[in-house]
């Protein structure tokens, strides 16, 4: 078993004037009492009001513009905060820039104008909806505007991607498929507040909302003149009865980078999800192309039925690079860089020989190079890939471990503006010179991270299940002595990964503080292990994961002597919640307390009542009726005879992946049993607790939780 530490302490000789600093207020409220720290511990009331950085923007490859997002500490209001940054003057400090209304998705155009969008107006009389605006700013801050771009009566513009000339803007929004416009009149409603849906229409509904028949996401391009859009409007799907239909940009968590201008401006990629009554079965997404002639779009992956995504031209044109999966069905195949010839219609699997999974797929500022980012052990790195011979090379841009890479922004003269994050520090923006180590250029949160008691995380691998190499990380306080009481991690996907990178969700940091040994472990089917390692979950949820959790709390045990092995809870969300279950009834003894979150209990009626079918079907083999015997090998209610352990449940009624009815029926098997138990339900969360409030209130309840079963003084209650 090898271990490699890293601490959490900040050497914060960047102070820049950004951000207002979080206030050093009470942490009492929800820091659990640790002693001998000589700082104070981070508090979740610290994690919810925690300032977050968004992607930035840049003019000119000189100034970046980004927001901030910041949270009141005592109301939990919400709101953002807007900063340019000289990139040409080094040790330059940004300067906070005032839009005279709230702003989000801010982007500049090929005419410097900084565009963004708006629920509000600067005539506060006029009607609320979401509208396109631009303005000028200076390097000063000063500010000229807003100036109104596009406003559409009766329909919120949700997005907008302006051409490379600026002379078009795409524009999209929910409209309905038979609409020829950008909006039409809302057709009337018959008696009654029923939804009645078709059995070969597809979703009824999707990750946490009902479908409304008929409507979808529809991307239209308008003309632009002095900085307006004009003209009619041309539906990139196709007029109605023709071309396509479904999402653009996919539901539920597409974007801009579903939709790529040809950089002549002479048309446009976009990635479609079709609607039909094979959308809940099919991970089908293809990349059409409109010429913007009127003639209708092309579907330029029809060939490939499993997903195709991220289309991003090269800068003179000539290539088309995206990312496809090769297997239909399987949401987590591994994403494998295709690159297209435009002029002879040729693609190669450029990564086929690189066992990663790729994405955030951009092009150099000149277009010599592709860059993308992929999950590898722990961390997630950015890469450069030859477009002539597919060499995948890693980018060395921190000292240290690269921990978590994202929002890739190539600049010209061979330079990189990226965001990185870790479990030790939230995001902050970076510059890298010749793809080589970067320099921070921000600090919105790193100084105050460093006013907090410090944490160090420790990398370990051990020999998991069947003999392969499974990895983890024990994070705790900096410096802590034992007896230190452990929780166990478990991800969720379970495709997924507890790997080094920033949460406002789960986050081992803000556990740690409260004085725990927080040990997360990359279980067969984690990322960032290669392809075959993930795909070793299939139709094994209970088996090898189980095994490797067992056998990572053990080696972590062994590799640091001051944490308290007897004094041990679990906790998990989705398939870690799922593992709440199946450890409560196969691994009954081990843990004081379990907090399960989101997790499934009864596989039958998760099937029937899940939105995206395409997921049990690939990771049990096929559907319920198809493979009853391998969903019943795996089902956790088949072993509540066996539940003794405490158990927390936390669900949202909003939540259509893994249904609140999920939650409810572990609640009852507990009550039956006369087992402790809570069940905390919040009427407004979907599959993730997002609200200011409600994640304080969430980690409120957990702290306690774990207190009750943990706390060295009480003992179990």
């Amino acid at each position: 078993m090898n271990a490699l530490r890293t601490t959490g302490a900040i050497a914060a000789a960047f102070a820049l004037s950004l951000a207002a600093p979080l206030a050093a207020d009470d942490h009492a409220d929800t820091a659990r009492s640790v002693p001998g720290l000589k700082a104070p511990a981070m508090s979740a009331r610290d994690l919810v009001t925690m300032p977050r950085l968004g992607a930035p923007t840049v003019a000119r490859g000189r100034y970046a513009v980004y927001s901030v997002t910041v949270t009141d500490p005592e109301t939990l209001a919400r709101s953002r905060r807007h900063y340019i940054l000289d990139l040409a003057a080094e040790g330059g400090e940004p300067v906070e820039f005032d839009l005279g209304i709230e702003a989000h998705s801010l982007a500049f155009g090929p005419d410097d104008f900084l565009y963004f969008l708006s629920s509000e107006h600067t005539d506060e009389t006029r009607e609320t909806r979401t509208r396109l605006w631009r303005a000028a700013l200076e390097a000063s801050g000063n500010v000229t505007g807003p100036m109104m771009v596009a406003d559409i009566p009766g329909t919120d513009i949700a997005g907008f991607k302006l051409s490379p000339a600026g002379n078009a803007v795409a524009l999209w929004s929910e409209i309905a498929r038979d609409c020829p416009a950008f909006g039409c009149e809302e057709a009337e409603k018959g008696v009654g507040s029923g939804r009645l849906y078709e059995g070969d229409a597809g979703f009824y509904r999707h990750w946490d909302r009902w479908i409304e028949p008929g409507v979808f996401n529809r991307v239209f391009v308008f003309g632009m003149e002095n900085g307006e859009a004009v003209g009619d409007p041309l539906p990139l799907d196709g007029e109605p009865g023709e071309g396509v239909t479904g999402n653009t940009p996919t539901m539920p968590f597409g974007g801009g980078e579903d939709i790529a201008w040809a950089p002549d401006g002479s048309g446009v990629w976009f990635v479609v999800r079709e609607a039909g009554a094979n959308e809940p079965t099919s991970t089908d997404l293809d990349i059409w192309w409109n010429d913007l002639s009127g003639s209708g779009p092309t579907n330029l992956t029809a060939a490939n039925e499993a997903t195709d995504t991220a289309p991003a031209p090269s800068p003179d044109g000539r290539y088309l690079a995206y990312l496809a999966m090769a297997r239909p069905g399987y949401e987590s195949d591994r994403l494998v860089v295709q690159l297209r010839d435009l002029e002879t219609g040729e693609t190669r699997a450029l990564t086929e020989d690189t066992d990663l999974s790729f994405g955030g797929l951009t092009w150099s500022a000149d277009g010599s190079y592709l860059l993308a980012t992929a999950a590898d052990t722990l961390d997630v790195p950015a890469y450069r890939i030859d477009p002539a011979s597919g060499e995948v090379t890693e980018l060395d841009l921190i000292a240290g471990n690269e921990a978590h890479i994202a929002n890739l922004t190539p600049l010209d003269g061979n330079r990189l503006l990226f965001t990185r994050d870790s479990i030790g520090v939230p995001a902050e923006l970076y510059l890298s010179s010749d793809m080589g180590k970067a320099r921070p250029l921000t600090d919105v949160v790193t100084s105050r991270m460093g006013e907090l008691a410090s944490i160090e995380t420790t990398r370990f691998r051990f020999e998991g299940a069947q003999g392969d190499t499974v990895w983890g990380q024990i994070t705790r306080l900096e410096n802590q002595e034992g007896p230190i009481p452990a929780i166990l991690y478990v991800h969720g996907g379970p495709q997924g990964t507890f790997n080094d990178a920033w949460s406002s969700r789960w986050n081992p940091r803000v556990l740690a503080s409260q004085g725990y040994a927080v040990i997360s472990v990359d279980f067969h089917g984690s990322a960032g292990y290669g392809q075959d390692f993930m795909d070793a979950i299939n139709r094994d949820w209970g088996g090898k994961p189980l095994v490797d959790l067992q056998m990572g709390l053990a080696a972590a045990l062994k590799l640091d002597s001051q944490i308290d092995g007897s004094r041990a809870c679990a906790m998990g969300a989705s398939y870690g919640g799922y593992m709440m279950n199946w450890i409560a009834g196969n691994w009954p003894d081990r843990f004081d307390c379990l907090v399960q979150h989101d997790g499934l209990f009864d596989m039958r009626s998760f099937y029937y009542s899940t939105e995206e079918l395409w997921f049990p079907r690939w990771d049990f083999g096929g559907s319920y009726a198809e493979a009853r015997e391998t969903y019943e090998r795996w089902n956790p209610v088949n072993y509540v005879e066996n539940w003794k352990t405490p158990m927390l449940v936390v669900t949202g009624e909003k939540d259509f992946r893994v249904p609140y009815t999920q939650g409810l029926q572990s609640f009852t098997a507990l009550q039956e049993r006369g087992i402790p138990s809570q069940l905390l339900v919040f009427p407004d969360e979907n599959h993730w607790v997002l609200g200011a409030a409600n994640s304080l209130q969430w980690h409120e309840t957990v702290f306690a939780w774990l207190d009750r079963w943990l706390d060295k003084d009480t003992g179990a209650q």
